[in-house]
């Protein structure tokens, strides 16, 4: 006979609201607090399954506790459960409604699912830091774009610039200093940053999310990254492949950045020419570069090597 339950939560600031997918199970709230949640989880029979949405930083106190109390937690993507949402037909969006999907989600597809494991603290402020960084240099390219074509402000503007670009180096230093204090993660950014191309930022986030996940390959560290092809087939149609853009954006795009970087080097160039020549646009080839480097990333990391430039040639063959 089942003891365990399969629990969905819908996470918000003050309060999380708690669904089961036994139908005996009453809907309740439960406040997004430590001493009410654990004594919440205490309740819980050993061994169930908990799903929740990734929601910014309100669901990470539920998410850990839980993980400690030895429960199987999965952290959602919401758009995932959206998606599921309208598959099943549901016609409203209610707190309640949204726990009780997730709840029948896990109970029909936690096999399908990547069970959370808690960062630890410096993982979580690196994170942390590096998301936060990232909306830093996009507001400030807003407001060079917004400003451009208005006289009369260039000693303003230039103010409030020098004052954000402090701002990221105070973070930069945040970081570096966080990162120091593992030996591990200094010994292993120091040999990702071997890639040509890859800098500290792009080796802090990488180091951070190959020490936290255990990747089975490098494929599956592409896919996670979203710059796996996402294939569209039916029939006798061959589709366009796009981008899944599934995982950190972050991530993404400073990989992507890394492959604008590495195509300048010489090491790095004649592999943009060759795709370049069979018909790849900028952008494709771009992306392929940054693939490389996200598989070389995971290469390096899992057998605790260096990069090898000659192994790139072999593409070129």
């Amino acid at each position: 006979m089942q003891t365990f339950l399969n629990i969905g939560v819908d996470v918000a600031k003050d309060e999380v609201v708690v669904a089961c997918a036994v139908q005996s199970f009453s809907v309740h709230s439960v406040a997004n607090q430590h001493e009410a949640l654990l004594a919440w989880l205490k309740s819980l029979p050993a061994g169930s399954r908990i799903g929740l949405e990734s929601t910014s930083c309100y669901h990470e106190l539920l998410a850990d506790l839980a993980h400690r109390q030895g429960y199987t937690v999965f952290l959602l993507n919401p758009m995932d459960t959206r998606h599921y949402a309208k598959a099943m037909g549901n016609r409203a969006k209610t707190d309640r409604v949204d726990a009780e999907l997730i709840a029948r989600l896990i109970a029909q597809e936690h096999t399908r699912l990547r069970p959370y494991t808690s960062p630890t603290a410096n993982q979580r402020k690196l994170d942390h830091l590096i998301r936060r960084r990232a909306k830093i240099v996009r507001i400030k390219g807003t407001l060079k774009l917004t400003m451009a074509n208005l006289g009369g402000f260039a000693p303003e503007l230039k103010a409030v610039l020098c004052k954000l670009d402090a701002l990221i180096a105070k973070i930069d230093t945040a970081m570096a200093t966080i990162a120091a204090r593992s030996p591990q993660h200094e010994e292993t950014q120091q040999r990702l940053q071997t890639i040509v191309g890859v800098g500290p930022l792009v080796g802090m986030a990488l180091t951070n999310t190959l020490e936290r996940v255990p990747f089975r390959n490098a494929d599956a560290f592409v896919a996670f990254t979203g710059f796996d092809p996402r294939a569209n087939d039916s029939g006798h149609k061959a589709g366009r492949r796009r981008l899944s853009k599934r995982g950190p954006g972050e991530l993404r795009r400073l990989l992507f950045n890394a492959a604008m970087s590495a195509v300048k080097t010489k090491v790095w160039k004649p592999i943009y020419e060759y795709y370049r020549c069979k018909g790849w646009s900028t952008t494709a080839t771009l992306v392929i570069i940054a693939r490389k480097i996200a598989r070389a990333a995971w290469s390096i990391h899992h057998y605790r090597s260096t990069f090898n430039p000659q192994r790139l040639t072999k593409c070129l063959t």
